[in-house]
């Protein structure tokens, strides 16, 4: 396991930790800080994160380590403290730059939008991730490894970076005097997070919010008006690879019906939201009302319990994918990823209360306990013990009769 991944298996149970403490505090305060469907959402759209990121890792990385061993001017000490904190403060300035054109470029938001599709604010929040953004944002760190920054130095400092802000995506914690004027905070962050006018596009800070004092984009967080967290675009859907593509459809559907070529490049290259005006006219969509209602589908409530419980199980597999990731082949991986996928989209549409959705996790749970049966293996596992054959039978089993048989079950308010 290399350092990255031993910091992300030590940092992942404290996250967990600070949620639960994060909703025991909400709840005292009499708030309703998570919602069980947006919640598994953000955090399966981070499983789904993590699991693109063992297929693209050796490239983004790949690509970094080319151009520091081709094309650096220097090649400067991995030993050094000095080295350690400039490459963190120029890590910390290119996200900054990322950030501020991932919400200013159509083809950088259709990667970064993921992360904001969310209508709860609070610390899973931090870990929806996108699964794209591995194609394009390589491109604005390029300059760590011009200037001889070793390629461990950037892969700490940018999980330093991305670490940090974690904490900041909550509104249990208000403002905090001077702190905020240097540091992203989660006041900062919240107002970041906002669709309302007086917010929209600002405080791209990572660690820094001096980087958007520097360069005019910073706005302070103003009681009078509370932020409204989500999109102007809803995505009004909990599954995960819709809201990975989401954008990227809906620039290319414009991109099909534009009649002029310019505009057919300009939409993806435009602030989100530009619509080349013969298809504004033609394919009009209805105007922003930051007072819509929240998505929030109903569903009865054994159907809800049961989707956080199987979700539960996933978390579990998906660590066993990351585990398994170092030393499994290709084609392993390649299936249990889909496997995963799969199992998220179907809870996805369950919470999103498909008429279908039900007979769709009917065929996982039978297709998970016929495979397991049949070849007696599993997803890097050679030659499964008959009890744990069982134990797969037993749990498919009593998880059909919890989908099929419902029963009255508290609800999850």
């Amino acid at each position: 396991m290399n350092t990255q991944e031993a910091i992300i298996s030590l940092a992942t149970p404290v996250f967990f930790l600070l949620i639960a403490i994060e909703w025991l505090v909400a709840r005292h305060r009499g708030e309703v800080a998570y919602r069980g469907n947006d919640t598994v959402a953000s955090l399966g759209l981070g499983v789904m994160s993590q699991i693109v990121g063992v297929f693209t890792k050796l490239f983004t990385i790949g690509v970094y380590a080319w151009v520091y061993h081709h094309a650096a001017l220097l090649h400067l000490p991995g030993d050094n403290v000095l080295v350690w904190v400039g490459a963190l403060l120029a890590y910390d300035f290119l996200y900054y730059w990322l950030h501020r054109a991932g919400h200013e470029v159509n083809i950088l938001w259709a990667a970064h939008v993921v992360h904001h599709q969310s209508e709860q604010y609070n610390l899973s929040t931090a870990l929806r991730q996108t699964g794209s953004g591995f194609l394009l944002g390589w491109l604005f760190y390029l300059p760590l490894a011009i200037v001889g920054v070793p390629v461990e130095v950037f892969v700490v400092v940018a999980l330093i970076d991305l670490l940090y802000q974690f904490w900041i995506h909550t509104g249990q914690i208000r403002k905090l005097g001077w702190f905020d004027r240097v540091f992203a905070s989660p006041s900062n962050h919240r107002a970041h997070h906002a669709v309302n006018d007086r917010y929209l596009d600002r405080n791209y800070g990572g660690i820094l919010i001096l980087w958007d004092r520097m360069f005019g984009s910073f706005v302070e967080e103003d009681d009078r008006d509370p932020p409204v967290y989500g999109t102007r675009s809803p995505l009004r859907s909990f599954n995960p690879l819709w809201a990975n593509a989401e954008v990227y459809w809906a620039t290319a559907q414009d991109a099909w019906h534009a009649r002029r070529w310019r505009d057919k490049l300009q939409v993806w290259l435009r602030p989100p939201g530009w619509r080349p005006a013969d298809v504004a006219a033609r394919f009009p969509k209805s105007a922003f009302e930051i007072r819509r209602e929240v998505y929030d589908p109903p569903i009865e409530p054994y159907l809800a319990w049961y989707a956080l419980a199987q979700f539960a199980v996933l978390l579990g597999l998906a660590v066993h994918f990351l585990q398994l990731a170092p030393t499994a082949s290709l084609g392993t991986l390649a299936g249990y990823a889909a496997y995963l996928t799969a199992s998220l989209c179907v809870l996805g549409a369950l919470f999103d209360g498909h008429r279908m959705a039900p007979w769709l996790e009917g065929l996982r749970l039978a297709g998970t306990a016929a495979f397991v049966v049949a070849v007696r293996r599993w997803f890097g596992v050679e030659a499964l013990p008959m009890p744990w054959v069982a134990v797969a039978c037993l749990v498919a089993a009593s998880s059909a009769v919890w989908l099929f048989l419902p029963r009255r079950r508290p609800s999850l308010s």
